[in-house]
């Protein structure tokens, strides 16, 4: 998940909404999701929904609540909701320098311990993918680590967004120049192909990669994730109140396998979220790691 209203499109006719109508519709996509909206933003909610409220013929915000909790057509709703309230920015090899630590640590680390246990096997929870620029870029690292040699192994990265829009493009790999922003020239050009819409992902890259729509504010959802070596959440736990962010902490502990890593978002952390993990302190990074 990228940043949450992001900017704000400025609509001429954008319909106001009440301090009331701001709280409930709110507290809504709190119970859906998770994603805590603070008051500071209430006008974006203006910005953001007064073209949808438009497309369905109604004149408040009040009409679109109740529509979202009784209209037949309120379940299909929700993944416009979510559209809605998230934006998408994202880019491969976001922050390099924390990429460039966890390859050469982390992941470095994970491989050498797999293969020294004559276990040739890895799974990574991408949780938040987005467009899928992160699971790719995972991948892309994956194949230059380990060359010839990742034939052998049997690796998967599940990734997840709540945004089935999102896991469509994802799925589909291909991708405009601005997705390329932070991508060394030799990486786009070894692993996409030209397409008329930009570039798209080679397949080898695809196939570690399974891509679902997923709620972080899901139990049971999270439950069926396979228990991981690693766990990559940037740039998402970020806009979930302590609540949310202490359930998703304790889902991702107990995710983990013993001695599995979780890598959050260079601004995020889990001091006073959790105290069940590690950190490990990285080159502009920091890793935490789930005891043995």
């Amino acid at each position: 998940m990228g940043s949450l209203f992001s900017s704000a499109i400025t609509l001429r006719n954008s319909v106001r909404i009440s301090d009331d109508e701001f709280t409930q519709l709110r507290d809504f996509i709190y119970d859906k999701c998770g994603i805590f909206v603070d008051a500071k933003r209430k006008y974006l909610f203006e910005s953001r929904f007064s073209k949808r409220l438009a497309e369905l013929g109604l004149s408040s915000f009040s009409d679109y609540i109740k529509f979202l909790k009784h209209d037949i057509r309120r379940n299909s709703e929700m993944n416009v909701l979510f559209e809605l309230v998230t934006t998408n920015e994202t880019s491969f090899y976001r922050d390099t320098r924390q990429l460039d630590a966890f390859r050469d640590n982390v992941l470095r680390e994970t491989l050498e311990k797999r293969r020294s246990e004559g276990k040739l096997d890895l799974h990574i929870w991408s949780a938040g993918c987005s467009s899928g620029e992160e699971p790719y870029t995972l991948s892309i690292l994956l194949h230059e680590m380990l060359g010839p040699e990742i034939a052998r192994w049997r690796i998967r990265i599940t990734a997840v967004d709540l945004s089935p829009q999102v896991i469509e493009r994802a799925r589909r790999g291909v991708y405009r120049e601005y997705a390329f922003k932070t991508t060394p020239d030799q990486a786009r050009d070894r692993y996409f192909t030209p397409h008329e819409e930009g570039w798209k992902i080679r397949p080898e890259l695809g196939r570690l990669i399974s891509f679902q729509t997923m709620n972080l504010n899901d139990p049971l959802a999270l439950k069926r994730v396979p228990r991981s070596h690693i766990v990559f959440c940037r740039n998402v736990i970020i806009y979930f109140d302590e609540a949310m962010k202490k359930r998703v902490a304790k889902a991702f502990y107990d995710n983990l396998l013993p001695g599995g890593y979780l890598m959050l978002g260079h601004s995020e952390t889990l001091h006073k979220i959790s105290s069940a993990f590690q950190p490990v302190y990285l080159p502009g990074s920091i890793a935490y790691r789930k005891e043995e």
